[in-house]
C-alpha cells in the first residue's frame, strides 16, 4: 500500500559562528556549555538524513574546541548520523579542529582554512614601568607562580616550560586532524602542521577539505531540491543583549578589539 503523504527529507543544520570560548564579561563566544543542547537536539531529529554543521570561526580556546569536537563525534556515533561540515569565511585553528568532526568537509574557494598550530602572545611592560617610576612587587608561594608576568623580565626556563605545553597542545591538534582526514592529507606534516593557513581552493588540494561548495548547494545536490534544512543556532537572549549595552564601555571596547584581532589575522 502506497502512502498518500510524501515523507519529508530533513537535514538538521547547526551554525557555529564566532571566537571559541568566552570573549568578554557579557559576551559569550562559541563554547561547549552554550552549544551542547543545540547539538543534542539536532542529532535527535528522527529520520534525519545527516547532520550539517556550518562553521565560521578564527579559533580560540583549544579546550572548548576539543569539547565541541568530541561531543559532535559522540552524538554522531550514538545516533548513527553522518556529519557534513561547511566552512564559511574562516575555519582556522580551533575552528578547523571542530570542522574535523565532519565525515566530509566543504568550503568556499575563498574560505580561509587551516592554521594548525598553537599560539601564545602578550606584551612586556618592564621598560615602561621603569620610565614612569613604578616598582613591581610580587610575592608567591610556589616559585613558578609568577611565570610570564608581563611586568617582570622573561626567564628562559619560563619560555621553555611554555613551549613544552604548546607542543603538547599542538600534538593533540595534529592527532585530531590525522584521525579525521587520514590518507586524504596530501602534504608532509612539516607543511600542513606549521600553523600556515590557505584558501579553500588550496585546502582542497592539500586534503584539508573534500570539495568546494556551500550548505544549500551541496545538501540539495545530495538529497534533492525538496530537502528541508532545519536550522539550529543559539539565539542571543534578551538579558544578554541588555547587559551587553551596559555602562562598562571600557570592558566592551577591549573585548571588541580582542575579538576583531582574532578575525583580522585572516584578513576579515
Amino acid at each position: 500500500m502506497f502512502s498518500l503523504f510524501k515523507k519529508k527529507k530533513i537535514v538538521p543544520h547547526i551554525r557555529l559562528s564566532g571566537v571559541i570560548g568566552n570573549v568578554g564579561k557579557f559576551k559569550q563566544g562559541v563554547d561547549f556549555s552554550g552549544q551542547e543542547e543545540i547539538i543534542s537536539k539536532a542529532f535527535s531529529v528522527k529520520k534525519a538524513l545527516c547532520v550539517a554543521i556550518t562553521i565560521n570561526s578564527p579559533g580560540g580556546s583549544p579546550v572548548q574546541s576539543h569539547l565541541i569536537y568530541n561531543f559532535i563525534r559522540q552524538q554522531a556515533k550514538k545516533n548513527k548520523k553522518k556529519v557534513i561540515v561547511f566552512a564559511e569565511d574562516v575555519a582556522a585553528s580551533g575552528g578547523y579542529l571542530i570542522a574535523c568532526a565532519g565525515d566530509e568537509i566543504y568550503a568556499n574557494s575563498s574560505s580561509i582554512i587551516g592554521s594548525i598550530g598553537v599560539i601564545y602572545s602578550s606584551f612586556g611592560f618592564t621598560e615602561l614601568i621603569k620610565k614612569i617610576g613604578v616598582e613591581r612587587r610580587v610575592h608567591t608561594a610556589g616559585k613558578n607562580k609568577s611565570t610570564l608576568d608581563p611586568f617582570l623580565e622573561e626567564k628562559k626556563e619560563d619560555i621553555e616550560r611554555l613551549k613544552n605545553i604548546q607542543l603538547d597542545l599542538h600534538k593533540n591538534f595534529i592527532d585530531v586532524v590525522e584521525k579525521s582526514r587520514g590518507s586524504k592529507l596530501k602534504k608532509s606534516e612539516t607543511e600542513l602542521f606549521s600553523g600556515e593557513f590557505w584558501s579553500g581552493k588550496k585546502a582542497k588540494d592539500l586534503g584539508l577539505i573534500d570539495e568546494i561548495g556551500d550548505a544549500n548547494q551541496i545538501l540539495k545536490e545530495k538529497f534533492g531540491e525538496d530537502v528541508v534544512i532545519k536550522k539550529f543556532e543559539k539565539n542571543k537572549s534578551w538579558l544578554s543583549k541588555k547587559l551587553s549595552a551596559s555602562n562598562d564601555h571600557i570592558d566592551q571596547f577591549a573585548n571588541i578589539l580582542e575579538e576583531k584581532s582574532a578575525w583580522q589575522k585572516y584578513g576579515l
